[in-house]
């Protein structure tokens, strides 16, 4: 998570970006600042990772439409939907999309920063995860390629004779190979090497991890 804990704003309405921006950048946050969701959506794959203040009204494109193109470029950055009055359904909808919260205009300054603080843990279990993804495929990079065929069988649950036979060598061979791979995945154990397997995004089927 950035240290500054970013947050962008996507309003159309300028008083709405002022105020906000001012509120919270007195509160020590970092703040960019978007008049349509349009200008946030052309800009969003260069920004820096933060918390999205999405109004749902917008013209040209409205907060849900919004929520679905971050979703199509594969930006899952937590949004908090800014509702007017009356807009509680959509709000709902947005929830389902994802938002993890909602704010209905006017608000107050607490209620606003309990839903960033809401929204920033959301983005730090995200960038746990990265980590953690980027660190097991790592790993699985230091396999030989023998290796990864028996971690895939591995991953697959099946037993030694299983996996030696799919590749045409020995039990034996399959141990030490076995042995390797624990120990280059630094794994304990097999839950050990599936987290890491999971962790990596593999699920048994050959995949391009390099």
């Amino acid at each position: 998570m950035t240290d500054n804990r970013l947050v962008h704003i996507v309003d159309d309405e300028d008083s709405v970006r002022r105020s906000l921006s001012f509120l919270l950048k007195t509160s020590g946050h970092g703040v960019t600042a978007w008049e349509s969701g349009v200008a946030f959506l052309r800009a969003a794959r260069t920004l820096e990772p933060g918390c999205i203040l999405l109004d749902v009204r917008m013209p040209d494109l409205d907060g849900l439409a919004v929520q679905r193109e971050l979703a199509e470029l594969g930006i899952g950055w937590p949004v908090i939907v800014l509702t007017g009055h009356g807009d509680i359904a959509t709000a709902v909808n947005a929830m389902r999309q994802g938002a993890v919260d909602f704010l209905e205009k006017p608000f107050e300054k607490a209620a606003l920063l309990a839903g960033l603080e809401m929204g920033f843990r959301a983005l730090h279990r995200q960038d746990e995860a990265a980590a953690g993804a980027r660190d097991a495929q790592v790993r699985i990079a230091a396999l030989t390629p023998r290796e990864r065929d028996v971690f895939l069988g591995m991953v697959r649950g099946h037993p030694n004779k299983t996996i030696a036979y799919d590749l045409g060598i020995s039990p034996r061979t399959i141990e030490v190979h076995r042995a390797n791979v624990m120990s280059k995945l630094g794994a304990h154990s097999l839950s050990d090497a599936l987290r890491i397997a999971f962790a990596a995004g593999l699920d048994g089927d050959p995949v391009d991890i390099t």
